[in-house]
């Protein structure tokens, strides 16, 4: 008798969920990361210094630490599923958002709003004690309520990074689990090179500058991102009333099945291993523009030529999706000579938009360049993983890329200052390496948890291991700030006694100490690592073995074999 074949066995309808959930987090991603690159505007306009920005980078994650949301948002996921938790989380992060666009539109200068926030949250009991505190005194207006709404959005972009993690389990058990995780990572990732290219040009399309008008641009795509959820709503659904899923609810999550998750070695290794692992990327990207800004030899086309026009904006970005796709598709060509047309197209594309980035002499075009070797590089080692296994060995050779990339920016990219070529080829060289060791992450550490828990507790087991990264994605974005200011008092000092502009200010940090910590963090987690594999050896999790088990037939054909020997 044949088994009835479901929505999730066909491969059209599961790569469509996948793609559904992917672009709703390539939006969220763009939304992430859109004040990073238009920092020394911030700065200039706003008068974020670095230690504000960095308070209000970190407020992303501040509730989801301390209000302990993530792990609320691990029982919601639990208790009322996929969909629901994923429009949930689409609704928030919208509302989050147009709280920190108006944050920074010109109608909340001088409004009741920003004499309200002048004149309050200076000083929150406990939290200023504990040295916690999203706010301090001095900080402007317009980043303390630009940060409650990216407390806000932080709440959504972490509950959808959990429902998409445990949307993906659902639709790929046992099947191309860590291709699916890995790919979907890869597109999520674009959403970083789009904001570091689109954001500056929104911020100062016409030659008027405002940040505001980036933060829109994000907006409208978070709106795009809750139509995804919903799309997939319906797909989901279709599933469930395909696989009679509502009879899992004669065995209901209990919350000391949490216990089953917190007694797991494994399970606190790999945590570990995201919150240092994530921690030393994350933040970094905050921050990676600006670094580029300090360490490079920059100078500006001529106004009203072709480089430093919108148009090349958009034809760099094509240029760029060309790269992505090209790489991407390649893997999945069967045909040798598509394949190898398809990974010249990629190399060749990824040159031209390399010359590109120098012709314009922009920061953050040459920073953007940071997802797309993942991108090629993410199937292929999500298919190793799901067909060969070895996701242990991956973590611990992406610790050592990470470690390299974050040394060559603090003590070799200085080096090039007054090379203009010299240095802007070692930043896309490390850049692209740093992008390929995080592609290493998704492929490897996410597909090992269903391994280490029950599926049914799986959306705790993300959110748990979501929270304890979430500690170090509000910690670095604060520490890497007050790290610059302490280090460069020669900032602080000329911008306080005006022998320093903001804009010269914005673009004269030291970068060595917070790259040192970041890569001190790598360090921890290349020695997790090691402990991952022995701990692994010894119990038996199965995190170096294959994603995609052997068919019975197989199994049989092979115990046959060895039986007639």
């Amino acid at each position: 008798m044949t088994a009835k074949q479901v929505l999730s066995d066909k491969a059209w309808a599961r790569w469509t969920a996948l793609g559904l959930l992917a672009f709703a987090m390539f939006c969220s991603y763009i939304f992430m990361d859109i004040l990073s690159p238009i920092k020394d505007l911030l700065q200039s306009t706003r008068g974020w210094d670095s230690t504000a920005f960095g308070t209000m980078q970190g407020s992303e994650t501040f509730l989801n630490v301390f209000i302990f949301f993530l792990i609320f948002a691990g029982i919601i996921l639990d208790k009322m599923g996929v969909r629901f938790t994923a429009i949930l989380s689409g609704a928030v992060m919208l509302v989050g958002a147009v709280i920190n666009w108006y944050a920074l539109t010109d109608a909340f200068i001088g409004s009741g709003l920003d004499r309200w926030f002048t004149d309050n949250l200076n000083y929150i009991p406990g939290f200023d004690e504990l040295g916690i505190s999203p706010f301090y005194k001095g900080m402007p207006a317009s980043a303390k309520l630009s940060a409650v709404g990216f407390m806000i959005f932080g709440c959504g972009v972490e509950m959808a990074g959990i429902t998409v993690s445990r949307g993906i389990v659902k639709w790929f058990k046992g099947r191309e689990m860590a291709l699916a995780m890995g790919s979907e990572m890869a597109l999520a990732r674009l959403g970083v090179a789009t904001c570091m290219i689109f954001s500056p040009m929104f911020a100062e399309l016409g030659g008027d500058i405002s940040v505001s008008r980036s933060v829109a641009f994000g907006v409208v795509l978070l709106m795009i991102a809750l139509i995804m959820f919903i799309v997939y709503f319906f797909m989901d659904r279709t599933l469930d009333e395909q696989t009679h899923a509502e009879e899992e609810k004669d065995d209901p999550f209990r919350l000391r099945d949490l216990g089953k998750i917190l007694t797991s070695s494994g399970f606190w290794i790999v945590a570990l291993l995201c919150v240092l692992y994530y921690s030393a990327i994350f933040p970094f990207q905050k921050y990676a523009v600006n670094m580029l800004q300090c360490n490079l030899t920059l100078t500006l086309p001529a106004e009203g030529s072709f480089w430093a026009s919108d148009s090349v904006t958009v034809i760099q970005y094509l240029v760029m999706i060309v790269v992505a796709g090209a790489a991407f598709a390649s893997n999945f060509s069967k045909n040798r000579t598509l394949k190898y047309s398809m990974l010249a197209l990629a190399v060749v594309s990824l040159v031209a938009y390399c010359v590109m980035g120098y012709m314009r002499q922009s920061a953050s075009a040459i920073f953007a360049v940071f997802p797309l070797l993942a991108v090629g590089i993410t199937p292929i080692l999500g298919n190793y993983v799901d067909y060969k296994g070895k996701a242990a060995s991956m973590l611990v050779i992406g610790s050592l890329l990470l470690i390299a990339c974050h040394l060559t920016f603090a003590f070799v990219l200085p080096m090039f200052k007054g090379s203009d070529m010299g240095g802007v080829i070692v930043a896309y060289l490390t850049i692209l390496v740093l992008g390929a060791s995080f592609s290493l992450v998704p492929a490897s550490l996410w597909p090992s948890v269903p391994k280490l828990v029950d599926s049914k507790i799986i959306g705790s087991a993300y959110a748990l291991i979501f929270w304890i990264q979430n500690i170090g994605l509000w910690l670095f974005p604060l520490l890497i700030g007050k790290v610059l200011d302490n280090t460069n008092p020669q900032v602080v000092q000329g911008l306080a006694d005006g022998t320093m502009t903001p804009e010269q200010a914005a673009v004269s940090y030291n970068y060595t100490a917070p790259l040192v910590m970041l890569a001190c963090l790598g360090v921890a987690a290349l020695l997790l690592g090691f402990v991952l594999k022995v701990i692994d050896r010894k119990k038996g999790l199965g995190l170096e073995l294959p994603n995609i088990k052997q068919p019975q037939t197989e199994i049989l054909e092979s115990e046959a074999v060895s039986a007639e020997e």
